[in-house]
């Protein structure tokens, strides 16, 4: 007798998910854990991922094998994918506890904590892209406040003390929760941020996944090329939020601009002290904005940005899906019923 095929993701052979269970296929599981899946198959496709990183001194478009960004073959026998799991290697660089990131990639056998990853599963286009040309179209990018611990964490990993030199030119702000005393110093926080950026070119890692999945237009109706996977580094990325956060008026902070100032207080405070306080940074350096998120920026902005012939046409085909999620995977999602969008796709109740 045949065993029945059960239901699990490409590549996906060892982690700490277990996808026979439905609870494992939940939005939130699913968002991170599909993103993993689909980098293993390009892999196994010989595939190499987009890359956003810092070139020849600016930011550039580029590619990164999956095993490079990995930093392990993802479908050889030592590989293991830690969902929600802490980058312990990180810990050394904060004071309290490593908050837990999407994905981090583990080798069996030697016990090393290899890479951590940020996951962003994208739509493209977004709502504010979606009427526009197809070569403009954009995804929205929503940022957590952790996603910029672990950024400060990588840039600390990869230059060290020598950020030092970068952080000397700015008086001393007496009390970094007044937004007074701030505004008058984040265009040099924001140049500063850059030349770190730069800095970091040799050093620089994988940092953020990004996978997008595309539709014709704003309808729920998938493109024929619709997935494509891009990596952000560490130091694109901060060169990233340093370009967002201009704000040439400067009469109050901005999410963008308050991201800014994190990283910058930050990397200050592993100077000084080789460690630095996430939690009381994040929570004091509000400037009366909430902090249930670092900042978003929508696909008119990341566009600039993530701009190249696979953000117009994505490389893999809707068709393949079904190489990635197998043995009956679909029928334990669980999506979300959004009333608008069943509106928007029931045209007949309008006839």
């Amino acid at each position: 007798m045949s065993k029945e095929p059960t239901p699990h993701l490409f590549g996906l052979e060892k982690s700490n998910r277990d996808f026979v269970a439905r609870e494992s296929w939940g939005k939130n599981q699913f968002n991170s854990s599909f993103p993993a899946a689909l980098c293993c198959y390009l892999h196994s496709k010989n595939i190499k991922a987009n890359y956003l990183h810092i070139n020849q001194g600016s930011f550039g478009y580029g590619e990164i094998s999956i095993e490079n960004a990995f930093g392990i073959d993802p479908l050889g026998s030592d590989t293991y994918f830690a969902f929600e799991s802490c980058h312990s290697p990180f810990q050394k660089f904060v004071i309290g506890t490593i908050p837990r990131t999407d994905l981090v990639i583990h080798n069996t056998s030697s016990g090393q904590c290899l890479s951590a990853f940020e996951v962003k599963l994208t739509a493209l286009p977004d709502n504010t892209t979606c009427d526009s040309p197809e070569s403009a179209f954009g995804s929205e990018l929503v940022v957590r406040p952790d996603t910029i611990v672990y950024l400060a964490c990588s840039i600390t990993k990869g230059v060290g003390e020598h950020t030092k030199k970068y952080l000397q030119n700015i008086p001393e702000i007496d009390d970094w929760t007044d937004a007074q005393q701030v505004l008058p110093y984040v265009a040099q926080i924001i140049q500063v941020l850059k030349n770190i950026s730069i800095a970091l070119e040799s050093y620089q890692t994988p940092f953020l996944l990004q996978p997008i999945w595309k539709t014709l237009g704003k309808s729920s109706q998938l493109a024929d090329h619709c997935l494509d996977v891009f990596f952000w580094s560490d130091a694109g990325f901060l060169n990233f939020i340093a370009e967002i956060a201009v704000n040439s008026h400067a009469s109050k902070i901005t999410r963008q601009t308050r991201t800014a100032i994190w990283l910058y207080k930050m990397l200050l405070d592993v100077v000084s002290d080789s460690k630095f306080n996430h939690g009381k940074i994040i929570d004091n350096l509000s400037y009366n904005t909430k902090n249930d998120k670092a900042f978003a920026s929508s696909g008119n902005i990341t566009n600039k940005f993530m701009t190249c012939p696979r953000l117009l046409k994505p490389i893999i085909e809707k068709s393949e899906i079904q190489n990635i999620i197998l043995g009956g995977g679909q029928n334990l999602l669980s999506p979300e019923r959004r009333f608008d969008a069943i509106i928007y796709n029931s045209p007949e109740l309008f006839q």
